[in-house]
């Protein structure tokens, strides 16, 4: 914690790293900026109603961006769309060979696959702009009545969505850090002070007794510690270095270890789990308002959304939790290729001591990576469903960053910058890092 501290004020030190950390910053104003810019033709009133009361689904919405959804500003879908997009173009990675190949094409390659993506976030979030719109009309949300001027409130409300994925690339490329994470991370944040008021004036009037706010306190500080526990922790594997004769000097012959992380991840895997886990519910609510005049065929749809809905059902929860795990386990084999991993160590003439290289150390390394991932996986996954528990345990619903998603988020991505600002500390060899 408090080499993290001083790693971040000795950054500024730098100009270059001073430069990244100011630019995330003048970023995040943006963001802040667009979350208070209204779209027309909305009843506030109705919508922050909607919102307060629509269960799981509009919460993890509302707070994901950042508390626009219920503003209904042009930042009100989030980044999800982009998210989606991304996750798309992962699995076709696997599964197509011509997406396979531009990933194999290096940089040029990478930007193809990039420009694919941001296409496909336009459609998708254009596609949910509409139907978004059209459900909130048919609640009397949406004011206007007419085609041309929906359709500047969906163009709005994509423009937005475009906003922030172009965000998420800068902070990415000139910032410090995954751009997607820090987004999210800033809409979380951005509702802190809102809900530190409303838990300290539901505290004052009586609403809720002190020895409740001190439970969620300690419930807090407990699960912010298992999750810097969890995410720091790591397995070290032994690795012995073969000597090597070069002229008059010997290299090598030292034993270093290879850290494999608890959750190598990171918390990736919980923002692609909760965009899957709402999507059906999404498209429930714009089907179910387009079977309005059907109450049978409505009835069939909300109970369809109370199934995929987290934290509505017991369904919904077990789904989520299982697509916790199943991205750990995805995204850990895309962060850390074992089969690589194992043929650089061969390469090197590196070796694990009792393990022949090659396949056996292929194997060794991934049985070890299986089963530290299932620990980090079901961490993760307990965490998630953590918020739907919390507040009602401790009785204080007005505070959210308790446990589940959102905490985990914030610890994570706080965690992951600061340790991408050390590493850039560490490459440009400062002085007083070191010491």
């Amino acid at each position: 914690m408090f080499l993290s501290l001083s790693s971040f004020f000795a950054a500024f030190k730098l100009p270059d790293l001073r430069k990244r950390i100011l630019m995330l910053f003048a970023l995040f104003g943006v963001f802040v900026l667009g979350l208070h810019i209204p779209v027309p033709n909305i009843d506030r009133a109705a919508m922050e109603r909607l919102v307060s009361q629509g269960g799981s689904l509009f919460g993890l919405l509302d707070v994901f961006s950042g508390g626009a959804l219920r503003k209904f500003s042009i930042f009100a879908m989030g980044i999800t769309p982009y998210i989606n997009a991304s996750i798309i173009f992962q699995l076709l990675g696997i599964a197509s060979e011509r997406i396979k190949q531009l990933s194999k094409e290096g940089e040029v390659g990478q930007r193809k696959i990039s420009q694919y993506t941001r296409y496909l976030t336009i459609a998708l979030a254009l596609v949910q702009a509409m139907g978004l719109i059209t459900w909130l009309r048919g609640m009397g949300i949406v004011t206007a009545g007419s085609i041309v001027q929906t359709i500047p409130m969906a163009v709005t409300l994509t423009g937005g969505t475009a906003c922030l994925m172009w965000l998420a690339e800068q902070i990415t490329d000139k910032g410090v850090g995954n751009g997607v994470s820090l987004i999210i991370f800033a809409g979380i944040v951005a509702t802190l002070p809102t809900q530190a008021l409303s838990t300290w004036d539901a505290l004052v009037s009586g609403t809720h007794q002190w020895y409740n706010v001190f439970f969620l306190f300690i419930v807090w500080v407990g699960t912010v510690a298992g999750i810097i526990y969890m995410q720091q922790g790591q397995r070290k594997i032994p690795v012995q270095h073969a000597k090597r004769v070069v002229g008059t000097r010997v290299y090598g012959g030292a034993s270093t270890f290879l850290p494999l992380r608890v959750n190598t991840a990171g918390v990736i895997p919980i923002i692609f789990a909760i965009s899957i886990s709402l999507f059906p519910a999404q498209i429930g609510r714009f089907v179910q308002q387009a079977l309005s005049r059907s109450p049978n065929a409505a009835d069939y749809v909300q109970e369809f959304i109370i199934f995929f809905s987290p934290g509505d059902s017991a369904s919904g929860t077990v789904i989520y939790f299982l697509l916790v795990i199943l991205f750990t386990y995805f995204y850990t084999a895309v962060q850390f290729n074992v089969p690589e991993v194992a043929d650089n160590l061969k390469k090197s003439g590196s070796y694990i001591p009792g393990i022949r290289p090659g396949k056996p150390t292929s194997d060794y390394l991934d049985k070890v990576l299986t089963r530290i991932t299932l620990a980090g996986a079901i961490f993760l996954g307990v965490i998630a469903i953590m918020q739907y528990y919390v507040r009602d345990i401790t009785g204080v619903r007005t505070f959210s960053l308790v446990g589940g998603t959102s905490l985990l988020i914030v610890v994570g991505v706080a965690l992951e910058t600061m340790q991408q600002i050390e590493a850039h500390l560490v490459m440009r060899h400062y002085e007083g890092f070191i010491k």
